[in-house]
């Protein structure tokens, strides 16, 4: 079973129905005993990184998903990915999981060119810089669903696939031990999307 954590924050029934699409076994849950049996973690997120991360730490969650996320694949989607990090500058400065190493920064700082839109938002193709069991059914190069306006940086170590958006090579999937990121939406992007989910539930 692949359980999404519920603390208020995501898009739950899209990626809920994008992998009960796949046939696979998903919950919504906030209990801190189906993320223990869980044989997979996701923790979804959209919204401002100060806030989920107040409403992360009000459900009392998060010394279980640091416990969880040393024995079972996890994967942290959008601001979930952004959470995964030390810390975050969005509107001030908040302390991150720690799951993966860096920090989350305004996209338009890094911008040469301050015409590009913030936030960066619909498709854009996928880079791999590392390969890994994630990308068993993905091509390099294929399209991917964005909406963000913050990214993560100083994390190469952790980095496995970027997406260009003018002079910002944007950090598009990270990983750290069994824990994964992705900036991007898997569950809007269609069937590469879905092909990348898959890989996570045979990790």
């Amino acid at each position: 079973m692949i359980a999404i954590v519920d603390y208020g924050v995501g898009n739950l029934f899209s990626l809920s129905s994008s992998l009960k699409a796949l046939g696979l076994e998903a919950e919504i849950t906030c209990d801190a005993q189906r993320l223990r049996s869980a044989d997979r973690i996701i923790l979804p997120g959209v919204g401002a990184f100060g806030d989920a991360k107040a409403k992360l730490d009000a459900t009392g969650l998060v010394p279980v998903l640091l416990e969880e996320a040393e024995k079972k694949p996890f994967l942290g989607i959008c601001l979930g990915m952004q959470l995964l990090f030390d810390r975050s500058t969005e509107y001030g400065d908040h302390a991150g999981l720690g799951l993966v190493p860096g920090r989350v920064v305004d996209l338009r700082e890094d911008l040469a060119d301050k015409t590009l839109k913030v936030p960066h938002m619909g498709w854009n193709s996928l880079q791999i810089v590392k390969d890994d069991p994630l990308f068993k059914y993905f091509k390099d190069g294929e399209y991917v669903y964005y909406v963000h306006s913050f990214y993560a940086k100083d994390c190469m170590e952790s980095t496995l696939g970027t997406s260009a958006y003018g002079n910002v090579a944007v950090t598009g999937v990270v990983r750290s031990g069994r824990v994964y990121g992705t900036q991007f939406h898997p569950e809007k992007s269609g069937d590469a999307g879905l092909r990348l989910l898959k890989a996570f539930a045979e990790l």
